[in-house]
């Protein structure tokens, strides 16, 4: 992992670094403390919580997280089944506690979702509920809406369905110690199956031609001495797999809400073509090209995100994932009802405890494979889930962007006047017809801010192993090559960063 944090002797600059990432608090408006009758709103649903009678507490179940994640909304068990497998999916049973039209209800849809800042998490349920009663802790028994998958030997779904249960955790596993265990050769059972149906899930995606963008993690570590530092490393093949059962269960909600004809699906159109252009152009000009004749997803998983051009490749892949959207229906389904990077039909629907619309797919879903009605006070919310969760994403998204800038310029302060070895990200040379150019830098949280070849006055995007900086640079760059660059300001406040490429050596 490539790290970098503020070195004792720029400790006086801590304090600014700090008065800054607390400002885009008040600068985005980012939501405050939990308000007190909410809070009592939820306290009350966990005291009255009743565990439902279907008991599910015999079936091993584990989580699989960040290490330092309290706020578990998933538990796994995997099992084989004759020549195929029997999959159970447990999601946090969060509308137990949120009561419609309650505090608590009106505050989760002000929020939209969990806000993970430098400084602190915002989280979108009160902590009783989202790292207490609600969360997936082992040892707890907890309610649950288990997906329960009878998967055929090439792990495609067979059958399933959805109901409430009671279930209890027997392990919180981190990625790193589950993908340890696996690399050791004696993992337990369910990770044992969880690598053999992750890996088939894989070449079902490849199948359908979806498509998935694995950058490498960026994250916003705070130590224990109130410093910073940004942590990045590519992501593991635990997490690949862990991945596949989500997007399996999202698929499975949202073939069932459009077989029912109510609910909301997480939608994103195909790439047009002259975005697939402008992409097949720059994988030519980075020494990789892509003809088109395997789909884009299947050439985005052949990627090596340690090699320079292949990253930027990664990089300028962001074009192909745009338009992303919520789209809510009741009584007719949608014409184009496709996550194309998916290449199928998609809901969200497994992380309630972090994101407000899984909360109203659930409920959907469960009541669609029992039989019931779906109720009135979520068909009366769909129509409104779509403006409330894009507003939700759009903030989040600037509020990561302006976060990893203050840090960088903070990690870089003591360094005005040095210089770095580099990768172009994107550069300022035009690589023959390329249009308009990417967003540069989408997967990291800060995408939008590097144009490829849009005449740009001569500058372009360029990445810094140590410390982990993605910044701006002056000069005549092509992206894909290595540079020799100086930093020449970097300011706190302003969230900005300079360099320039470094003269040619005498």
């Amino acid at each position: 992992m490539s790290h970098h944090r503020l070195a004792p002797n720029v400790h006086e600059h801590t304090n600014a670094l700090e008065a800054a990432l607390s400002a885009l608090r008040t600068e985005l408006e980012l939501p405050g403390p939990y308000p007190a009758e909410a809070v009592e709103d939820a306290e009350a649903a966990v005291s009255a919580l009743r565990l439902p009678a279907y008991d599910l507490t015999a079936v091993e179940f584990i989580t699989i997280d960040p290490a330092s994640s309290t706020d578990l909304d998933q538990a796994l068990f995997i099992e084989r089944d004759g020549g195929g497998y029997r999959v159970l999916y447990a999601i946090a049973d969060v509308p137990s506690f949120v009561a419609p039209g309650g505090p608590l209800d009106a505050e989760t849809r002000r929020r939209g979702q969990t806000f993970y800042t430098p400084d602190g998490r915002i989280p979108l349920h009160p902590e009783v509920i989202s790292e207490g009663a609600g969360s997936l802790l082992p040892g707890q028994d907890c309610s649950a809406f288990v997906w329960d998958f009878r998967l055929d030997e090439g792990a495609e779904v067979a059958e399933v369905a959805v109901r409430r249960a009671r279930m209890r955790s027997r392990a919180k596993l981190s990625y790193k110690g589950a993908q340890a265990e696996l690399d050791g050769g004696s993992p337990s059972d369910v990770l044992h199956l969880l690598r053999e149906v992750g890996l088939k899930r894989v070449e079902l995606e490849r199948a359908r031609e979806g498509a998935s963008l694995n950058m490498p993690d960026q994250e916003i570590v705070q130590l224990p001495d109130g410093g910073y530092r940004i942590a990045a490393a590519p992501q593991l093949p635990v997490e690949d797999w862990n991945a596949q059962i989500s997007l399996m269960t999202g698929m499975a909600a949202a073939q069932m809400m459009l077989a029912g004809k109510v609910g909301i699906l997480r939608t994103m159109p195909s790439p047009d073509e002259r975005s697939l252009n402008h992409f097949r152009l720059q994988t030519e000009a980075l020494g990789r090209p892509w003809n088109g004749e395997m789909s884009y997803g299947e050439y985005l998983r052949s990627l090596d995100p340690t090699d320079p051009r292949q990253l930027a490749i990664m990089h300028s892949a962001g074009m192909l994932f745009r338009g992303a959207a919520y789209t809510a229906f009741d009584g007719t389904v949608p014409e184009d009802a496709v996550q194309s990077a998916i290449g199928a039909a998609y809901a969200h629907t497994t992380a309630p405890l972090r994101r407000l619309v899984d909360r109203f797919v659930l409920v959907t879903c469960e009541a669609l494979s029992n039989g019931g009605d779906v109720p009135g006070w979520v068909r009366d919310a769909l129509p409104s889930l779509p403006e409330i969760m894009a507003g939700s994403d759009q903030l989040a998204s600037r509020m990561e962007r302006m976060a990893l800038d203050t840090v960088e310029a903070a990690l870089l302060i003591n360094h005005i006047g040095q210089e770095f070895d580099a990768i172009v990200i994107s550069g300022s040379k035009p690589q023959k017809e390329n249009g308009n150019g990417g967003n540069g830098r989408n997967g990291n949280g800060k995408g939008g801010n590097g144009r490829n070849g849009n005449g740009n006055g001569g500058s372009g995007i360029i990445q810094i192993a140590e410390p982990a900086v993605t910044a701006r640079c002056a000069g005549d760059l092509e992206a894909g090559t290595k540079v020799r660059v100086r930093l020449i300001s970097s300011d706190i406040a302003t969230r900005e960063v300079h360099f320039e490429l470094s003269p040619p050596a005498s």
